[in-house]
């Protein structure tokens, strides 16, 4: 009898210790601990689904990224199949046009293996940064780094060893990297049998950027259906007309000839990511109206290649089209568009005056998508609580079924925070929308500390995307209740919306933001005796605003890479059409743009008495270095209880893993010190 007492204690014991196990909280190393997902393509008779996930190691300090394929209708017991195990990283992987090959690159070279992943071999030697097939598997076009003469050569000759580099023009740096004369160039090549026959030929042969830097991929770049033409995206612009304007244009390329056409030309704004309809007459691409403005609504134009006629394809809407995919059909094209607080799928019917319909509803946000021949797509779906995992569309029941859940063991042990949209009023009477995440185990009958998130941008939205930086479950499972408003600027609430923070930035935006936290304090479960103010970039600005502004709201303050003096950000920036279109221009014009005399942070330092944590980048030339220093000084200076986090290996972003661990933790330690 004592043996089954003991017996059924102990059984208990175990159940209740692997329940509290899993009540587990989210901490900064798990964030790299999760596979990360990446959708790479679809098979040509759509049965099977080619996606990539990274792994990395917080030791080693670096990640892996191997290949998987699962079948689409969820077959197979949904078991994705491993194609790659290797050390070095694949990435660029797509189906070979007939099917019964995968190309990938490893590393930089091109390779080839069978569907299951076996008989991998190297195709070529030649470096690229990205490549495709032809329709008709006949040719490669690929992109490659080309070095171009520069007239400071002459100087620098015999001298290898020389760190000097010498500037005549603007755009000398860019995003993180200094100009070196090397551009991104896009070449074709004879394709047979796995083997490249013949020689190269660069259909740009000039020294412009094609995919543009530095996010620009080969989502920028497009074959026609019968392999005879190239269409691409290219910005050609140097000096001060590069950093000053967005004129991109799509090129068509046509191999037979040689001969280039401009198809967008005349639309002095961004245009991008060509995409061709099967029959091979027309072209959607993503255009922009206004020059300078990188915000500006994102619209699809539609241009006949027979007729010349253009036309755009979404005039009713009030929000961003990204991304044009046709259907397989060519009756459709379907993209993702920001829409309160969600990115979703969107289509349009393709007509001349085509009905617009949304495809996708709940509480998440679709990243990426492709179409497939039967009625479905396969698509990449996260979430504030769920990393992104590879999900099949059904277009007729407009559901989304689960194909693979990479990080489902970790997420088990996990414990989330339930998350709530939530409505406020703001000072002029509009209504404002923000995501509330709360600790997980909430409590309505306690208190809890307010974090107030500052999204940056300055245009932007807070939806429900899964980020490994600024994950917004993670503060929340320090016990704090965060708060992420969709302030004006913000997108997928109507153009007005999103046009209302140029030249304002510390007008309406701000009071927004104060909005939000003064809106949630009055709930008797906020702490408004502890908050915080946190964000990075425009996020960064918002908070040394704030710090000047308090009038004893927050506890504390966190700023990465924030903007500190609007002169100094100006001259020095990288893309001066940003600063241009947002703060008006430069600060020596006969009329000084007013956001320089009412809205830079460093005019309000004199009220600044908050405890401060500053986080800025060496290699951040988006907002430079010297913005953060200058905030750190004044508060030193001011005796603020203050501290200053700086990586000099990082650009705008922390992206290394033990540096974004350090990031975490030492955001993380701040608060509780103060919270």
């Amino acid at each position: 009898m004592r043996n089954r007492i003991f017996s059924l204690f102990l059984l208990l014991f175990l159940a209740v210790g692997s329940a509290l196990a899993q009540e587990r909280t989210l901490a900064p190393e798990d964030l790299w601990s999760l596979g990360r997902v990446n959708l790479f393509d679809v098979s040509p008779d759509d049965s099977l689904v080619l996606f990539g996930v990274k792994y990395y190691d917080l030791e080693s300090n670096s990640g892996n990224l191997d290949l998987y394929s699962i079948r689409l209708d969820g077959g197979s017991k949904g078991v994705p199949a491993r194609l790659t195990e290797t050390p070095e990283n694949e990435s660029n992987a797509c189906y070979r046009p007939d099917g019964k090959k995968i190309g990938f690159l490893r590393e930089d070279k091109l390779w080839e293996m069978d569907p299951d992943g076996s008989n991998a071999r190297q195709v070529s030697d030649i470096s690229m940064n990205g490549f495709a097939y032809s329709p008709d598997g006949s040719h490669i076009l690929y992109v490659q780094d080309v070095y171009y003469a520069n007239p400071a050569d002459t100087i620098l000759a015999g001298l290898p060893r020389t760190s000097g580099r010498i500037y005549d023009d603007l755009m000398f740096r860019h995003w993180d990297d200094w100009a070196d004369n090397k551009y991104a160039n896009l070449f074709y090549i004879g394709y047979a049998d796995g083997k490249l026959v013949g020689e190269p030929v660069n259909i740009q042969n000039e020294p412009f950027d094609s995919p543009m830097q530095p996010f620009g991929g080969m989502e920028q770049i497009a074959w026609s259906p019968d392999g005879k033409q190239i269409a691409y995206t290219c910005k050609r612009s140097h000096g001060v007309e590069d950093a000053t304007g967005t004129n991109s244009d799509v090129f068509l390329y046509d191999l037979a000839s040689g001969r280039t056409e401009n198809i967008s030309d005349g639309m002095p704004g961004y245009d991008m990511e060509p995409a061709f309809s099967p029959n091979g007459r027309f072209i959607a691409w993503n255009s922009q109206e206004h020059p300078g403005y990188e915000a500006d609504r994102m619209r699809i134009f539609i241009r006949d290649l027979q007729s010349g006629e253009r036309w755009e394809m979404t005039t009713t809407m009030d929000q961003n089209a990204r991304h044009p995919k046709w259907s397989p059909q060519g009756d459709a094209i379907f993209f993702l568009s920001e829409y309160q607080g969600t990115q979703e799928i969107w289509g349009v019917n393709f007509t001349r005056h085509g009905k617009l319909q949304r495809l996708s509803t709940g509480f998440y946000d679709f990243t990426d998508f492709i179409p497939t021949g039967k009625n479905t797509f396969a698509a990449v779906r996260n979430s504030l609580s769920e990393p992104p995992e590879i999900f099949r569309y059904v277009l007729e029941t407009s559901t989304a079924k689960q194909l693979t859940y990479t990080n489902k063991d970790f997420l088990e042990k996990i414990k989330m925070g339930k998350v709530l949209k939530r409505m406020t009023l703001t000072t002029d009477n509009k209504r404002m929308h923000s995501w509330v995440v709360y600790p997980p185990g909430f409590d309505e009958t306690k208190k809890y500390p307010v974090i107030l998130y500052c999204l940056g941008g300055p245009q932007g939205m807070v939806s429900q995307s899964w980020s490994y930086r600024w994950n917004l479950q993670l503060f929340a499972a320090q016990g704090y209740i965060v708060i992420a408003p969709n302030r004006r600027g913000t997108f997928g609430f109507g153009q007005a919306w999103t046009d209302a923070i140029t030249g304002d930035w510390g007008g309406q935006p701000m009071q927004d933001l104060l909005s939000a936290i003064d809106d949630i304090k009055r709930e008797p479960y906020a702490d408004s005796t502890r908050m915080a103010a946190i964000g990075a970039s425009y996020g960064g600005y918002s908070v040394y605003w704030l710090e000047g502004h308090n009038e004893g709201r927050f506890k504390t303050f966190i700023a990465h890479g924030g903007l500190f003096s609007l002169k100094g950000f100006y001259g020095s920036t990288d893309e001066l059409f940003f600063a241009n279109h947002d703060i008006g221009g430069p600060y020596w014009q006969d009329t000084i743009p007013k956001m320089y005399l009412k809205d830079s942070p460093d005019l309000f330092v004199q009220n600044w008495n908050t405890p401060l944590l500053v986080i800025h980048n060496g290699r951040d030339y988006r907002v430079p270095l010297e913005q953060g220093l200058q905030a750190y000084t004044a508060a030193r200076l001011k005796g603020i209880p203050s501290r200053f986090l700086y990586f000099p290996d990082e650009n705008h972003h922390v992206v290394k893993p033990q540096n974004t661990v350090l990031w975490h933790r030492t955001m993380l330690e701040w608060l509780r010190k103060y919270l």
